[in-house]
């Protein structure tokens, strides 16, 4: 006998939608934050600060921030696996877990993914020069740290463009029919 798993979760918001059905409501403040490409779904959600007294020292906050992403990683760990499992299945992408407690992110599980990349001469001595000067183990290695680097640099530019490729999605849409 086979169960029903419903249609396949193919878009941002139907897994988007599947998610916010399946996850447990008392696991994350708020709604959890759910990003995709095409090898992986990764859900990161915020967890709630611990109990603490006034005038903790940094490195105590820290301690007790760590401690409870490792409680709430070990506490679920079945049920996400299970989620996980499940969304794998319709949606055929690996799926990642995280958490946030105040201004620590931390990723359970994700992918390191192999990328292609054709690069001219004076790209590569960028690259080489991030290896020789310790900056990073290997080329790949500074291709993901330049990669980081524009992320956190850019971020608004990078939404910016996200948003704008977005409306042109939906102008085409709504564009005539043959």
């Amino acid at each position: 006998m086979t169960r029903n798993q419903g249609p396949s979760l193919s878009t941002d918001e139907t897994i988007r939608g599947w998610l916010t059905g399946r996850l447990p409501s008392d696991w994350f403040v708020g709604a959890p934050e759910i990003s995709t490409d095409r090898e992986e779904i990764t859900i990161v959600g915020t967890l709630p600060e611990p109990s603490l007294g006034d005038g903790i020292a940094d490195a105590e906050r820290a301690a007790a921030h760590a401690g409870a992403t490792k409680e709430f990683r070990e506490r679920t760990r079945e049920q996400r696996m299970t989620i996980a499992r499940e969304l794998e299945h319709r949606a055929d992408r690996r799926v990642a877990w995280g958490a946030v407690v105040g201004e620590r992110r931390e990723l359970f599980t994700n992918l390191s993914v192999p990328v292609m990349t054709r690069l001219r001469q004076p790209d590569r001595i960028t690259l080489d020069t991030l290896v020789h000067t310790g900056v990073a183990r290997s080329r790949s290695e500074a291709l993901a740290w330049c990669v980081r680097l524009v992320a956190t640099h850019e971020k608004e530019w990078l939404d910016d463009l996200t948003a704008a490729m977005a409306h042109v999605s939906d102008v085409r849409g709504s564009g005539p029919r043959s």
